[in-house]
């Protein structure tokens, strides 16, 4: 079993700064994120076959939202370049902004902030993104003993390849039947 991250609490106000400490769980001291405080790395959850699969309803839901977030993103983007010309540095409106262009920054970032907050739910259910752009994710799993991406893209109707941790989408391998009946038994 993982072990649970680390709650930060604030510490004691010291110079008018408010320091954290961090708690230790199951006595390993951990970092806000997840890494160890002495540089190594979490174990990753790992998935079943069958464990990762039964997440796909909601992960669908999740994913599908995210890419028609992508979209309205995208198109507000193209929008505010044509209004000013260019894709500006920054989204935040500028004391020079003309009110429409002011609007369109104020929204496209909330829209952005929103994107980012839903693919952080992605991770929290343990998936790992990997391009954004298609809605592809990975779940850590073993096949055959060996630590392997079970791999998923927003179209496939279930987790049906993996792919070596060192590997990316082109070296996805088909999970046979025999393969998955070794998974999921």
């Amino acid at each position: 079993m993982p072990t649970p991250p680390a709650q930060a609490t604030p510490a004691r106000r010291s110079s008018g700064k408010a320091r954290r400490r961090l708690t230790v769980a199951r006595g390993t001291e951990r970092r806000r994120g997840g890494a160890r405080m002495d540089g190594e790395m979490p174990e990753p959850q790992v998935f079943t076959l069958e464990a990762a699969n039964a997440l796909l309803p909601q992960l669908r839901a999740l994913v599908g939202r995210q890419l028609e977030r992508r979209s309205a993103i995208e198109t507000r983007l193209k929008s505010l370049c044509e209004l000013v010309g260019e894709v500006p540095e920054h989204l935040g409106p500028l004391p020079g902004d003309a009110p429409p262009v002011a609007t369109l920054k104020k929204e496209l970032t909330a829209r952005v902030e929103e994107y980012q907050a839903g693919w952080a739910e992605v991770e929290e259910l343990g998936a790992v993104l990997k391009d954004p752009r298609v809605g592809l994710v990975d779940f850590y799993g073993r096949v055959e003993g060996r630590l392997v991406w079970l791999c998923w893209k927003y179209d496939e109707p279930e987790i049906s390849h993996y792919h070596a941790l060192d590997e990316g989408f082109s070296g996805r391998k088909a999970l046979g039947e025999s393969i998955k009946q070794r998974l999921l038994n």
